[in-house]
């Protein structure tokens, strides 16, 4: 059995996958939007949103498509949904709103908004669905381990980014990536509505 599960194991397989979830859940991006969550919420259960954000990415990958079928959804459905989540993340950057109220619990906080849409939000749980069709499932189970420690890492650096960004760097970055994350929840939407060709 073991001999079985290394010989499914392909490296270059792993690496392009890791990137391609990277790049999709973009927990550098999402630095400014998860201090300015810690401002409003308190200290963020660094585990806590790892074993979420892990737990759904793993719920998706096994038994994502069923689940939203049984539930009458399709996967474009979600993914609209999960982008005006995101859009009303990027208007509060950008704007210095605030749509999000502060919770009472700051374990609600981790759980919403950042392990879900932030970290395993609609882009991340249909991509975990749609790699399926390319590339080995343990090659893909490796790839969203990798980027768990990843997204572990980052949450537990939050107080020292903040200290080496500054009031002034944490406003800049906040405002750009407010922009950035704006695009990505238009383009998620026009995609998935048929807007975009």
């Amino acid at each position: 059995m073991e001999g079985f599960v290394l010989s499914k194991v392909d490296i270059s397989q792993i690496v392009t996958v890791s990137f391609t979830l990277f790049a999709v859940i973009d927990m550098l991006g999402s630095i400014p939007i998860i201090i300015s969550i810690k401002k409003k919420a308190g200290d963020i259960n660094a585990m806590q949103a790892t074993v979420v954000s892990g737990g759904l990415m793993l719920l998706f990958f096994l038994v994502g498509e069923q689940m939203l079928q049984f539930m009458g959804l399709d996967i474009r459905s979600f993914a609209i949904a999960g982008s005006i989540v995101i859009f009303i993340l990027g208007l509060e950057m950008v704007l210095g709103l605030e749509f999000f109220k502060p919770e009472q619990d700051a374990k609600a906080s981790t759980v919403v908004p950042i392990a879900f849409p932030l970290i395993a939000g609609s882009g991340t749980l249909t991509t975990v669905m749609s790699l399926k069709a390319a590339y080995n499932s343990y090659n893909i189970l490796i790839a969203i381990f990798i980027n768990l420690i990843i997204i572990y890492i980052t949450l537990r650096s939050v107080n020292l980014l903040e200290r080496l960004l500054g009031p002034s760097g944490i406003l800049v970055v906040r405002k750009f990536f407010g922009v950035i994350l704006l695009a990505i929840a238009v383009k998620i939407f026009m995609s998935n509505t048929g807007l975009m060709k």
